[in-house]
């Protein structure tokens, strides 16, 4: 079960370095449900990230959006997961309504991950706002 953003945000205040924090961050990343290798295609590759993400969103009968997610590298899956705790399941409304940036900023990650990892973020942000944004 995904963590909400509240919880996860406390969950990083209890690590007192940034070297502990990314070992959380690589273990939220390990928590993310396995996505078919069928579905990591180019079509399904999100622009922008430095690192090979790829992602799905299926918009469920309920209005709700179930997004598939992965990338090649550690770090960025445990990215993955902050967002899936913040949109997953969730409508394009809610969606449209969650700040995850001012959550990302507030735990620190802006100014811990290099440029890219920031970008690379972003990037998966703006997907998920584009798929949903037709529908908020």
């Amino acid at each position: 079960m995904l963590q909400t953003l509240t919880e996860l945000a406390e969950n990083f205040s209890l690590f007192s370095d940034w070297e502990e924090r990314y070992r959380y961050l690589i273990d939220l990343g390990r928590t993310l449900p396995h996505m078919e290798e069928v579905l990591k295609t180019d079509d399904h590759l999100v622009r922008g990230c430095t690192s090979r993400v790829w992602m799905v969103a299926v918009r469920q009968p309920d209005g709700t959006y179930h997004f598939v997610a992965d990338s090649d590298a550690h770090i960025v899956r445990g990215l993955i997961a902050l967002l899936m705790s913040a949109y997953q399941d969730k409508t394009a409304q809610e969606i449209a309504d969650t700040d995850v940036v001012k959550i990302f900023r507030d735990i620190g990650l802006e100014q811990h991950l290099s440029p890219n990892r920031r970008n690379g973020f972003y990037a998966m942000l703006e997907r998920i706002r584009s798929i949903t944004a037709a529908h908020a």
